[in-house]
């Protein structure tokens, strides 16, 4: 009976230890607006042709979009609620349309529809509504 009783304890602390370090580091700060924009330029620079007037164009769209997104971040309580509240959605999908609309006007058809296909690609993953949320490794 003892080992039984043994044999259940550690069977529990294992799955204690085993389930705390599943569990990975808290998600840090995200990066800086400035970070984003030379991974972002860096991404399109590899992936579209840009004219030097055409990099310009859209790096100051970005630019613009990030400065914009600081605002509205800042004018939210802290610290952020894990989704965002109604009314911000529709901000912020305002400060990617005027984004959008910039880069459109920068590029040409052709560039802007491979703008469009690559910016899915970076787009921060967030869970589904109603669905787990995405693993972290």
């Amino acid at each position: 009976m003892k080992k039984v009783v043994l044999n259940i304890m550690v069977a529990i602390i294992m799955v204690a230890v085993s389930s705390y370090a599943q569990q990975g580091p808290p998600p840090g700060p995200p990066p800086s607006p400035q970070l984003r924009l030379e991974q972002i330029m860096s991404k399109l620079e590899k992936d579209i042709s840009l004219k030097s007037d055409q990099k310009q164009q859209v790096q100051n769209a970005y630019r613009a979009f990030f400065e914009s997104v600081e605002k509205l971040r800042a004018a939210q309580p802290e610290p952020p609620p894990p989704h965002m509240p109604p009314g911000k959605k529709e901000d912020m999908d305002k400060l990617v349309k005027a984004r959008d609309e910039r880069i459109r006007k920068a590029l040409n058809p052709v560039q802007f529809k491979k703008y469009l296909e690559i910016e899915k690609t970076m787009r921060p993953s967030h869970g589904r509504p109603g669905g787990p949320p995405p693993p972290r490794n």
